[in-house]
């Protein structure tokens, strides 16, 4: 007797929901999806018990007939693949969100399904279910033009998955975060949430060009993100990356704010980790991250979507281009933001400073993004605050005050960081500016500008290098040892010298002077991690500019150290000339700017 026999179809069909529809959310992606490609204009959603118990979709797209429904419940059938002059379908053309054809089948076989939909053009709608993997007869019922999906008891055929399934809580948060990344990725469609009778979600369409693609991520990521976005628009060899990315200062605690989008498909990458991460290393320190939206237009033959049974995950031919057009982009956008600081500087100043209901004994409040050990002064902030600046010339001995006058560049143009007017306590610079104050941390102001002295000289002479008197041999597995010679070159720019040495090791020759003593070893190792697991030699990057900032700490104007006016103005200038020098090396503000209407509402002025 043969030990190898068939599976029946019931136990296939369960196997693929389990590759498909791994919980709730896997259900909902899979529907909204659909409804996306049917050319829906509006989505709406609702949900019980997390999705478990009830899971409804709505949209107003094309529909479907009888005949539709009829093979849309059968496994491996779709309208989403093109079919070549052979009459063959083309698994690497996929230009529409779906391409298996087994979420309806693969959810029917696990759950309660029913489907209604009408075309356009017809005059009836009708209607087909599927309990168990048992499909019912096609008949008619009443709805509006468009599909209407509902799923209930998800899991009740197969109760063992049930068992691996979260909280309530969290798979409604998880069936959330599925529905705001397919939002983002299209904000010309409305779309709405409910779990059970709490609305948890209600955009708007927005018009389908930048100011509309900001306005839906900024209702999904936040006020201020939109707020203290940069734009980007870059094209490299037919590939195209819209999109926009937060200010250094404006960042986070974790990665979860950064979303990458393929031809309008949500994906998790970790090229778009690595990317990010190489391009803002100049600015933030490793456990702080930015936030970015980023949008990747390719000839669906140049990814490959059906690497993931959920498509959460893509391959790109050539992944290396596409991760230095995000890189060269961002640093781009970066580079033109000039001296700009977040929005969120000045708000959470201004919070801090504003007295606070319900709150005497002065309990810290909610820390800025940029800095996770601020608390708030307790109340009657506002009151130290005037007497700070409301008289400068009253402290005597800790400001250095500035002659009064235009606040021009002797042009009548006003300088964006105003004029220098005074310094507290020999260690924040206060400038007057045309419609405000600024007020400038001299230290960090001073530290970034060195830094950025350093990284032109760099560039401009290349990093120099020191022969290890004894080159030292460091072994590896072949992979990783493979991978470090191929970047050989790179890492030679970056005055780190290595060849092979036999299998599995490598030698270092040479080593970037500026180091000093170094653990060779262990760098190799974090490189070969580096090159594994985010194709680029990220560790070596951050030592070079981690011992560059050090050193222009130590050779910045430091704190407690008195300025006149003509060095106050001069800081002011260059750093208005210098790009980024609106945060310092480790992404927090080197300013803050406080507009004089902001001031006077502060004071119950306005």
């Amino acid at each position: 007797m043969s030990a190898i026999r068939r599976l029946s179809e019931a136990t296939i069909n369960r196997i693929a929901a389990g590759e498909v529809v791994e919980r709730p959310a896997s259900a909902v992606k899979e529907i909204v999806e659909n409804a996306l490609d049917a050319g829906a204009a509006q989505i709406d959603i609702i949900i019980g018990g997390g999705g478990r118990d009830l899971i409804r979709v709505s949209d107003d797209g094309i529909g479907m007939d009888g005949d539709d429904l009829q093979i849309a419940v059968e496994r491996h059938a779709t309208s989403k693949l093109t079919t070549g002059a052979d009459g063959r379908e083309d698994l690497h053309d996929v230009a529409t969100l779906g391409f298996r054809g087994e979420a309806l089948p693969s959810i029917g076989a696990v759950a309660r399904l029913s489907i209604v939909s009408r075309p356009h053009d017809a005059d009836t709608a009708m209607r087909i279910a599927v309990e168990g993997g048992k499909v019912s007869a096609v008949e008619p019922a009443a709805g509006p033009q468009g599909t209407r999906i509902e799923i209930r008891d998800l899991f009740y055929a197969t109760p063992a998955r049930l068992k691996f399934l979260k909280g309530e809580r969290a798979e409604t948060l998880a069936v959330a975060d599925v529905v705001k990344r397919l939002a983002m990725a299209h904000p010309e469609v409305g779309i709405s949430l409910t779990s059970e009778t709490r609305n948890m979600l209600r955009l708007m369409p927005e018009t389908p060009d930048d100011n509309g693609r900001l306005a839906r991520l900024g209702a999904i990521m936040g006020r201020d993100f939109a707020e203290n976005a940069l734009a980007i628009d870059a094209t490299r060899e037919n590939i195209r990356l819209t999109g926009f990315a937060g200010l250094p200062t404006y960042n986070r605690g974790n990665a979860q704010m950064q979303f990458l989008f393929v031809n309008g498909r949500p994906v998790r990458d970790k090229l778009i980790v690595g990317a990010v991460r190489g391009a803002y290393a100049d600015f933030l320190a490793r456990d702080r991250h930015p936030a970015v939206a980023l949008f990747v237009e390719i000839d669906p033959r140049d990814v490959d979507v059906n690497v993931h049974p959920a498509k959460a995950e893509v391959r790109f031919r050539d992944a290396g281009l596409v991760r230095g057009l995000i890189v060269g982009a961002l640093k781009h956008a970066l580079h033109a933001a000039g001296h700009r600081a977040s929005t969120t500087v000045a708000g959470a100043t201004l919070d801090a400073l504003r007295p606070q209901q319900g709150n005497p004994s002065g309990a810290p409040y909610a820390a800025p993004a940029w800095s996770p050990g601020f608390s708030a002064p307790a109340a009657g902030a506002a009151q130290q605050f005037q007497s700070a600046f409301a008289d400068l010339g009253a402290y005597a001995g800790r400001v250095e005050t500035q002659p009064q006058g235009d606040v021009n560049d002797g042009g009548g143009i006003t300088p964006p960081l105003g004029v220098a007017r005074g310094q507290l306590h020999e260690t924040y610079v206060i400038a007057q500016t045309s419609d405000g104050i600024v007020i400038v941390d001299q230290h960090a102001a001073h530290e970034r500008l060195v830094y950025e002295r350093m990284k032109k000289a760099i560039a401009a002479r290349g990093v120099a290098r020191q022969i290890l008197l004894i080159p030292e041999v460091v072994e590896l597995d072949e992979a990783e040892a493979e991978r470090l010679v191929a970047r050989a070159g790179e890492l030679a720019e970056l005055g780190f010298v290595l060849e092979a040495f036999g299998q599995g090791a490598v030698v270092v020759r040479e080593v970037p002077a500026i180091f000093g003593k170094l653990d060779v070893a262990g760098l190799v190792r974090d490189l070969a991690d580096d090159l594994a697991e985010l194709d680029e030699a990220l560790s070596l990057k951050e030592r070079l500019e981690h011992v560059c900032g050090t050193i222009a700490c130590h050779g910045s104007v430091r704190a407690g150290r008195r300025l006149t006016g003509d060095e106050m103005n001069a800081l002011l200038r260059e750093m208005e000339a210098t790009p980024h020098s609106g945060q310092c090396n480790h992404g927090r503000p080197t300013y803050v700017e406080l507009k004089l209407t902001d001031i006077e509402r502060l004071f119950g002025r306005k």
